[in-house]
């Protein structure tokens, strides 16, 4: 029985990660429930470096694969922030409405055409034999002008994707795991280790 263990304790995240990378003969564990504790500083400036810090931690502990994913939101108007101090941005302990609504407020006025952004997703693999791997997934949307939807989870709710007419907290499960920026990274994984195991 072969065995992956995903540096989070994001429950939700956990769900999309089943989903997507589940197949028979794989177990798919959080760190959690690896009882591996692991608290790396995220101090790279990159998506990629933090990814990398946080696989590495969990692949000292263990010799299954690890892997781990690192996250963000970019806003052009905001010169890329909140980027990759996304989960960071105001402090770790404040409540997404309210880095939301601040958000919402740094674009007040703001024209459609200058709100674009995008999520960000790039996802590390670390082996048991020490190589490494890196994918990358995006989704393009604007920043909307309210909170909208009771689904996903950190920005979602402001996070307008056109082609859908909705913001991210709005999408099914479904149409998510399809376009998301971490539904994107994962399967372009999936394919990676695919060609690693073949």
């Amino acid at each position: 029985m072969e065995k992956l263990i995903f540096a989070t304790g994001n429950e939700g995240k956990m769900k999309e990660i089943r989903e997507i990378l589940g197949r028979p003969g794989l177990t798919i564990l959080s760190q959690r429930e690896a009882g591996i504790v692991s608290d790396a500083e995220e101090n790279g400036t990159t998506f990629e470096a933090n990814a990398l810090i946080k696989a590495r931690a969990v692949a000292a502990q263990t010799d299954a694969l690890v892997l781990a994913d690192d996250s963000g939101l970019e806003i052009d108007y905001l010169n890329g922030e909140p980027g990759v101090y996304s989960a960071r941005y105001m402090g770790e302990d404040t409540p997404y409405t309210i880095k939301n609504q601040k958000i919402l407020d740094l674009l007040a006025g703001v024209p459609e055409d200058k709100r674009t952004a995008r999520f960000v997703c790039v996802i590390a693999a670390v082996l048991p034999d020490g190589r490494e791997f890196t994918t990358k997934g995006t989704i393009e949307g604007i920043i909307g002008y309210e909170s909208r939807g009771e689904g996903g989870f950190g920005y979602d709710p402001i996070f307008f994707v056109p082609e859908f007419h909705c913001s991210t907290a709005e999408l099914t499960m479904e149409q998510k795991n399809e376009v998301s920026h971490r539904g994107k990274a994962l399967r372009a994984m999936k394919e990676v280790l695919k060609e690693v195991n073949a």
